[in-house]
């Protein structure tokens, strides 16, 4: 698999961008596309030609699937894109936080805050000790500071307990009258199903 990123960069910077794509390198005005990063790996320089522009790595809110195709009918997997680079104009501000809050279409606008959910409020100390209890219990110990509850049957649940034991058993089905085997005068009685034997 490729590894891949997203460059969003103002409509400025993608008209140069597309220029120099598409017009021979020698006669564009812009010769040159350089991209670098400080320590810190979120932050640095966007270069297109003479011009230097702040760029910021970001992460998407979700994993994107890149494809490619041969054919125009068999799409091949080609990445899974979990960042993107922002080129700012000079004057922008940075954002402040590393994960970027909307999507790449409109109905992912926002999508930190509309389509997932929230992460609980839980408090560090209570996770911490039920890490605990779980580990000693899957070493064979057990659990501390641990309130037990034993829950009680109410009483009409005992009554209807009791009384669906105390019902009787199904009296048995009598047996139809059979006559006795010596009727016959001594053949032996053949079914449908013997006769239908013997034709097979």
């Amino acid at each position: 698999m490729e590894e891949q990123f997203i460059l969003r960069v103002p409509p400025s910077i993608a008209e140069r961008i597309e220029r120099l794509l598409n017009e021979n390198s020698s006669s564009s005005e812009d010769k040159s596309l350089d991209l670098s990063f400080s320590e810190d790996g979120r932050s640095g320089t966007f270069v297109i030609g003479n011009d230097h522009f702040p760029a910021s790595l970001l992460d998407l809110p979700c994993v994107l699937e890149s494809y490619k195709t041969y054919d125009d009918s068999v799409l091949i997997k080609t990445a899974d894109i979990g960042q993107m680079i922002m080129v700012r104009e000079e004057g922008d501000t940075a954002p402040d936080v590393v994960e970027y809050r909307h999507g790449l279409t409109p109905p992912m606008r926002d999508a930190r805050k509309r389509r997932f959910r929230r992460e609980p409020d839980l408090n560090p100390e209570l996770v911490r000790r039920v890490e605990k209890d779980l580990l000693n219990i899957m070493a064979g110990g057990t659990a501390e500071n641990v309130d037990v509850e034993v829950a009680e049957q109410e009483e009409d649940g005992d009554e209807h307990a009791r009384n669906a034991s105390k019902k009787s058993a199904p009296a048995p089905i009598p047996k139809p009258n059979v006559p006795e085997a010596g009727a016959n005068a001594g053949e032996p009685d053949r079914s449908e199903s013997d006769e239908s034997d013997d034709s097979m």
